[in-house]
């Protein structure tokens, strides 16, 4: 009798078949395995992290991996969701704005991910609809079940063809139990008994509580969450336990019996010092040998590379804790509230202090009440300040009186995309005269707009959009900071999340007092990256740098103001220039 994954060929369901597998030109069956990261009792306990620090270590043998973000909310991407509710939003190079997981993804795989790599309901639903209206499903009835789970299951194998991979990790968002979620775990159900045996992988992250009136820890709730999963045919393979603690024996072996997984596959992923050690923690309990032997897919591993690629690895993490300078870096923004909404920049800043050799501690901010008369009282005793991205009026006063601060008192200073027009408006105001300078952004109706929505750029830009997304190619001015930062290059790619623009009726005025664009585009009039020559360390970008650097390779600009911060924090005259810091440190 023929096996029925055997008869799941057809590329849709007839009216006499119910079988439906939608395949991807290309795609072998066999040749990708899956690990699918679901999480119980709640949401918001590092599926990201653990799935990214688990791929990390089969990338390193040798293994093509490819990750993706499945969202169970209904808008199409992440760029509406406000930063409080959401964290921030990551735009990756192809200009798709996604969820912040994406941004861990690609820092610890170093990888540049798209589209391809991010998924929410909205999508699928859209896609279903759209080719329901053009008659692709044979007259059938479309049904969550069939078509909607088979929409998942095509992404997941375009992925698979599109990077070649061997393995493809599925990260789906919140929790076993959410109603949004119900159709993805399904599709997992569903895509493990059309793969066959041995094709999938099931990681389930759970929550192992330890309240402080009982002293002990107790894993009922988690147990309740894995029957959860398992009461939707889906065996987990592996649990991954979070908890503030490590987790103690009685509660692995509970976990273990009650989630019918052996105990050598339960791991205590406890609260770390920094995500960048939890690959060693996964590595030493044998969790990716677990995988690969679960998976069958050892013959494919490179033991060579794995201990090239785990060594420079080692070379990063042995820094972690042995900083022999310790910095203030004052962060001045709206959301400061939420650290997520930054998340991007606090990684940005880590990457550098630990390649420099320092501690970087943050300093929070919230400007909405910040003025140039109380300006020093709120940044006195930071060594470097950063005025990042945002949108809306609140607290935009409050972040140019940051730049003035940082400006005359000779303090480091980066502006990022907001932080950049803020030094520009900033700059107009209170060097070039120009007292009504301002950002239509905030005040439409201003007498100097030195920052607005140009319309030849919405011509520019076409599509009837003014926002400017993703990864742009930017020319660098040479003999400037800029320059010297970036290894004396031409060019580099930043990305870019934006609708206002240096108003270019203003630049020759900007750069008669003394301001530097030192980073253009290439082909339009569009201002990127500007510096002040005669001030220790004072740029800005309309991009956002934070979201390219990786740990073995900090981006520069971050380098830069890090060790601009270290010289002015111990005002040592054998320190080197911070474009010099960050040459010494390059790998």
């Amino acid at each position: 009798m023929t096996d029925s994954r055997e008869m799941l060929a057809s590329v849709g369901a007839t009216s006499t078949d119910e079988f439906f597998l939608p395949l991807p030109k290309g795609y072998k069956k066999g040749k990708t395995r899956y690990v699918i990261v679901m999480g119980t009792v709640m949401s918001g306990l590092g599926k990201g992290i653990f799935s990214s620090c688990l791929a990390k270590l089969l990338q390193d043998k040798g293994l093509t991996v490819a990750p993706i973000k499945l969202e169970g909310y209904l808008n199409i991407d992440s760029g509406t969701l406000n930063p409080f509710r959401h964290g921030e939003v990551f735009v990756l190079d192809d200009g798709m704005e996604t969820d912040m997981d994406l941004g861990t993804y690609e820092r610890m795989l170093d990888q540049n991910l798209s589209r391809a790599n991010f998924s929410t309901s909205g999508q699928i639903y859209r896609s279903v609809l759209d080719k329901e209206r053009h008659g692709e499903y044979l007259g059938r009835d479309v049904q969550m079940i069939p078509h909607v789970t088979g929409e998942v299951k095509l992404r997941l194998r375009e992925l698979a063809v599109k990077k070649n991979a061997d393995v493809v990790f599925v990260e789906i968002g919140g929790t076993v139990g959410d109603i949004e979620n119900a159709f993805y775990i399904e599709a997992m159900r569903e895509l493990a008994y059309e793969e066959g045996p041995n094709s999938c992988c099931f990681v389930a992250l759970t929550y192992i509580l330890e309240p402080r009136t009982l002293g002990e820890q107790k894993s009922k709730a988690a147990q309740l969450g894995i029957k959860q999963l398992m009461q939707t045919g889906i065996q987990p393979d592996i649990i991954a336990c979070r908890a503030e603690k490590e987790v103690g024996k009685t509660a692995m072996q509970k976990i273990s019996v009650f989630g019918n997984v052996p105990v050598e596959r339960v791991f205590s992923m406890h609260d770390s010092a920094s995500i960048y050690s939890i690959p060693s923690m996964l590595r030493d309990c044998g969790l990716d040998f677990e995988v690969l032997r679960m998976l069958r897919i050892e013959d494919r591993t490179q033991l060579r590379h794995e201990r090239k690629e785990w060594e420079r690895w080692c070379d990063f993490t042995d820094k972690l804790g042995k900083e022999t300078k310790e910095i203030t870096i004052g962060i001045t923004g709206k959301y400061t509230s939420l650290r997520d909404s930054y998340a991007s920049i606090l990684h940005a800043l880590e990457h550098a202090g630990i390649h420099l050799g320092c501690k970087v501690n943050v300093e929070w901010i919230e400007t909405t009440n910040v003025t140039d008369q109380t300006a020093a009282k709120h940044l006195a005793g930071v060594d470097g300040i950063i005025v990042p991205g945002g949108f809306g009026v609140r607290g935009m006063e409050g972040k140019i009186s940051s730049v003035r601060y940082a400006r005359e008192n000779n303090v480091p200073y980066l502006g990022l995309c907001l932080g950049f027009q803020a030094a520009v408006i900033e700059y107009a105001r209170n060097v070039c005269g120009l007292h009504a300078a301002n950002t239509t952004e905030v005040d439409p109706k201003c007498g100097e707009p030195v920052i607005d929505i140009l319309p030849e750029q919405k011509k520019i830009e076409g599509l009837g959009g003014n926002m400017r997304l993703g990864g742009q190619d930017v020319a660098i001015k040479p003999d400037t900071l800029a320059w010297r930062l970036f290894n004396k290059v031409e060019s580099v790619r930043l990305r870019f999340r934006h609708r206002y623009e240096v108003d270019p009726r203003y630049i020759a005025a900007l750069e008669e007092n003394g301001m530097v664009f030192s980073g253009k585009s290439p082909t339009q009039p569009i201002m990127q990256i500007l510096e002040l020559p005669q001030h220790p360390f004072f740029m800005g970008t309309q991009a956002h740098p934070e979201l390219t650097s990786r740990p073995l390779r900090p981006q520069p600009m971050f380098a830069g103001l890090v060790a601009a911060a270290i010289k002015h924090r111990y005002a040592d005259n054998g320190l080197p220039a911070p474009e010099d810091a960050v040459k010494k440190m390059r790998i």
